[in-house]
């Protein structure tokens, strides 16, 4: 055994020395800092810690000699550990190959320095020692060294369990350096693949809560880190597989971890509450992988509130925590008011930003059936956006408009447009201006929306949401917007039937717009308001977006309507416009004609209602027809009346008749039934001029009944005014204008042989003969005598059928007592040499015209006069011996007159020396005696009387 001793000694001297050369060749390197020279003074350290422990290995057990040696190493060993911490600390990117090398070299040399039978602190001090070396080698990569190093520890391990410790005074570092042990295998195990072994060394970690126990705090945190990476490793390494399959792996190991550190008070450690913060974040995903959502929840729920505690809003993990408590809750099918709450957290601490509101609205959409959620979400995110102190413009743009298209998925309907309309309210009330292209999205949903509800005849609901969109908030950046709403919605009231309410929205919009006054007549016209529909009317031409296509859609709904006044005025619109936009178009012409032939044909209709106001519909066609004609007149200059020649033969048609028809049922409208006459004569008129072919005589017939209706009819109508005191002489000079005009129209086609048929030549003679009557008149009351004097030379030279005539004008001669007596007097005997030539008088009104004459002429007194006179009277004799019986006898009243009269006028005669003159008198009233009762004794006096005036004024 000795031999043995000494043969050995040689041997652990010789390494021994071979370690001290390393040592002390290494030393320089350790203090330099040029990056070149740690390749080889790690490759010292290397050849030190294989030295140390082949030293070990072959330390004799049964001899001391070795002990001086052993000093040495182990103090060497615990001055490069020493230095292996300093190195620690420098950044390079050699340093932990460095310090790998260091401590396995320090701890080979410190195992070669230990006693063969170690005491407790020993062994605790070299376990640990070997737990940390076996650790760094680890994490170098060196698994092999790492292992054989563990080995070690393993020995030192069973070793320190086996220890006598009665009193338990080192039971606190013993459970310390056990657990470290473990720790170490457990994370090198780990490193290496070997989870089964990674494993139970954290079984044994955590099984002997009594070991734990004794632990300090930091170490029982930094236990609970280990094992916390631990499974994040194994959840990160399955972050590419499917949802759940290695998630069991992990949930061990963060149990583990939680346990420990549950256990730990938090004010024993700074980090403590986020490690245990961390920890419960990781379970949480780890659950939620695996599908165990109610432990995901939990953890969820001791987590958040511990997290919101914090304040910290900005920090993304703890966000993440609050997103997953959502994407549990979603898997576990929960609640609207679970649900709510999470996305309330959600936005309670987080900025917003188009990135975070792009999250939750992204979120939302898996959730597309659930309305009520989501409209809540958005309402919440857009009130706590609204009160931040920076509100991000494209976030209100975007919350609005997700919120429009959520609320229009909603089965409530009432509720939808609630939660609109207070997210609206709520936008405008924080003073926040909407930029013009998110108003014009918003109101273009709404529109689209609210046509979508119209065209499924859901009138209510349309109505509702065009309402929406005339909310005081688009009304800065989309003024015209409201009112297009406003009008939407009443033409869905309409359709509901809901008039009051479609009048009451409708009134909201600005009175220029002409679609405005489009949607208000079609209220009225609904409600049955003639009046409101026909002002609408008005007001709709009369603005300055009128479009004549609302007139026609009108005129159709008027008729569809059968509301006939206000028809009638829509179609006067719209004629209107028609001569405003496009005068002079030979289409326009043919188009306006239409629409006045349909306004007659309206007019007629109405005229014959009970309840018509006649005069208002009366002057309506008369202005009508005149509009005719002026278009038929320019027609006809510009050689373009074929196009329209059938409406003007049915205007002209329909104005004569409907003046025929005036006569018997229209009263006191003689002036109105004139112009009707004159419309159909000047219509005839064109009639007849454009005509390529010789007209017919019956159109020509037409025209001049027409053109005397009308002149007659002036005639009654200033009769009929002068009548109530009302004299006008501009309009006697129209209306005498009118009669020569007529009289010259008659005279021409008569010259030219247009009438040829016998009957209606002898009416249109006679038509001229009423016509010099009313000349007459018309000339007497504007004392022009000249004129009347020309009149009845025309008349006296008109032939036998003028004896009407003569008695008519001779009657307004008499009558009128301004007339001059001249004037009456050629008057009166123009015409009654007419009628005696003629021999076309009645005995009786020969006689008083005679009279007359007579009557006149004699007190004018003058020679001529009275020479006249005498040969009226002595025609009188003739006529009376022609006319002394009968029924047509001459009238004894004025035989009476006349004998007195020459009796008379032959005395004074004879008184005034004028015998011849005497002697024709006293002759003539002797004839006269002949034919009036007594007439012989009569005559014998006269007779007797004359012989004794006549001795008497000669006696010679």
């Amino acid at each position: 055994m000795s031999a043995r001793k000494k043969k050995g000694l040689p041997g652990l001297q010789q390494l021994f020395d071979s370690i001290k050369d390393l040592i002390i060749a290494a030393k320089p390197q350790l203090d330099s800092t040029d990056p070149a020279v740690r390749p080889p003074l790690i490759e010292k350290l290397r050849q030190v810690a294989a030295l140390a422990e082949a030293f070990t290995e072959q330390r004799p057990k049964s001899t001391k000699s070795w002990l001086q040696l052993a000093d040495e190493l182990d103090q060497e060993g615990v001055n490069l550990w020493n230095i292996s911490g300093l190195v620690q600390k420098m950044p390079n990117e050699e340093g932990p190959g460095l310090v790998a090398a260091m401590r396995l070299a320090a701890f080979r040399l410190i195992e070669a320095g230990l006693e063969l039978k170690p005491g407790i602190e020993t062994l605790v001090h070299i376990l640990q020692l070997a737990s940390k070396t076996g650790a760094t080698m680890s994490e170098v990569g060196n698994a092999d060294v790492a292992g054989s190093v563990l080995s070690s520890a393993a020995r030192f391990e069973e070793l320190l369990r086996n220890a006598d410790d009665p009193a338990g005074a080192h039971r606190a570092e013993r459970a310390c350096a056990t657990v470290v042990y473990f720790s170490c295998r457990m994370e090198a195990a780990w490193k290496e693949g070997n989870h089964s072994v990674a494993g139970f060394m954290a079984q044994k970690i955590t099984d002997d809560e009594q070991r734990l126990a004794l632990l300090l705090p930091h170490d029982r945190e930094r236990l609970a880190s280990k094992l916390h990476e631990i499974g994040k490793s194994v959840l990160k390494a399955q972050a590419g597989a499917a949802a759940g399959s290695d998630a069991p792996e992990a949930i061990p190991w963060l149990q583990k971890a939680f346990a420990i550190v549950d256990r730990l008070d938090e004010a024993a450690g700074l980090g403590i509450p986020e490690l245990k913060i961390a920890i419960l974040r990781t379970m949480a995903r780890a659950y939620f992988i695996s599908g165990s959502y109610d432990r995901a929840e939990a953890a969820l729920d001791e987590l958040i509130p511990t997290i919101d505690a914090c304040g910290e809003n900005g920090r993304s993990e703890y966000q993440e925590l609050r997103w997953l408590r959502l994407a549990v809750l979603k898997r576990r099918k929960a609640g609207d008011v679970a649900l709510l709450d999470a996305f309330k957290s959600i936005i309670d601490h987080m900025t917003f930003s188009e990135t975070n509101i792009t999250d939750v609205l992204q979120d939302l959409r898996t959730l597309s059936h659930q309305h009520v959620l989501i409209t809540d979400v958005n309402r919440y995110c857009l009130q706590q956006l609204l009160v931040s102190q920076n509100i991000e413009s494209e976030c209100v743009d975007r919350l609005l408009l997700s919120l429009i298209v959520h609320c229009s998925k909603d089965d409530n309907h009432s509720r939808a447009i609630a939660a609109i309309d207070s997210a609206f309210t709520a936008t405008f009330e924080a003073e926040f201006a909407l930029r013009s292209l998110p108003a014009t999205a918003c109101l273009t949903l709404i529109w689209q929306y609210g046509d979508r509800h119209f065209n499924a005849k859901r009138w209510a609901e349309a109505a509702d949401w065009f309402l929406a969109g005339s909310h005081k908030l688009f009304r800065a950046t989309s003024p015209t917007s409201e009112a297009k709403c406003y009008r939407k919605a009443a033409l869905c009231y309409i359709e509901q039937r809901e008039y009051a309410t479609a009048s009451t929205v409708i009134r909201r919009c600005p009175a220029n717009e002409a679609t405005t006054h489009y949607v208000i007549f079609l209220t009225a016209v609904h409600q049955g308001l003639d009046d409101e529909a026909i002002r609408a009317t008005h007001n709709m031409v009369k603005a300055s977006d009128f479009d004549r296509k609302m007139l026609l859609l009108a005129t159709q709904i008027s008729h569809q309507s059968e509301m006939k006044t206000v028809l009638l005025s829509v179609l006067e619109a719209l004629l209107k416009t028609l001569k405003v936009e496009n005068s002079g178009s030979g289409e326009t012409v043919v188009e306006a004609m239409t629409l006045i032939r349909c306004i007659i044909r309206l007019v007629l209709k109405l005229l014959v209602e009970p309840a018509a106001n006649k005069p208002v519909l009366i002057a309506t066609l008369i202005s009508h027809f005149h509009a005719a004609k002026i278009l038929a007149e320019e027609a006809c200059a510009q050689k373009a009346v074929a196009l329209i020649i059938k409406d003007v033969s049915w205007l002209w048609r329909t104005a004569y008749n409907c003046a025929v028809q005036g006569c018997a049922d229209w009263e006191r409208n003689e002036e109105q039934i004139s112009q009707l006459f004159e419309v159909a004569r000047d219509l005839l008129d064109t009639c007849c001029e454009a005509s390529p072919v010789d007209v017919d005589a019956d159109l020509y017939l037409h025209l001049i009944t027409a053109a005397f209706s009308g002149a007659s009819a002036r005639v009654f109508a200033y009769r009929s005014t002068a009548a109530h005191g009302a004299h006008d002489v501009s309009r006697l000079r129209e209306n005498a204008a009118e009669i020569t005009t007529c009289k010259a129209k008659i005279l021409v086609i008569t010259e030219k042989n247009k009438i040829t048929d016998p009957d209606d030549v002898l009416r249109v003679e006679y038509f001229l003969h009423v016509l010099r009557v009313f000349e007459a008149e018309m000339l007497a009351q504007l004392r022009d005598w000249e004129q009347l004097s020309r009149v009845v030379t025309d008349v006296v030279a008109s032939g036998p059928l003028g004896v009407g005539t003569y008695e008519a004008i001779v009657d307004i001669l008499w009558a009128e007592p301004d007339c001059p007596i001249n004037v009456l007097l050629s008057g009166l005997e123009a015409i009654l040499r007419a009628s005696l030539d003629q021999n076309s008088l009645s005995v009786d009104k020969f006689s008083r015209w005679l009279r007359g004459i007579c009557t006149i002429m004699l007190a004018r007194n003058t020679p001529p006069d009275r020479s006249k006179a005498i040969g009226y009277v002595e025609q009188a004799l003739a006529v009376m011996e022609a006319n002394n019986e009968g029924d047509d006898a001459y009238p004894l009243d004025e035989r009476q007159w006349l004998l007195g009269t020459a009796y008379n006028t032959g005395f004074e005669c004879l008184e005034a020396s004028m015998l011849d003159e005497a002697k024709r008198w006293f002759e003539s009233a002797t004839v006269i005696c002949r034919f009036v009762p007594g007439g012989k004794e009569r005559a014998e006096k006269i007779s007797e009387t004359y012989m004794h005036l006549l001795a008497r004024y000669n006696p010679g």
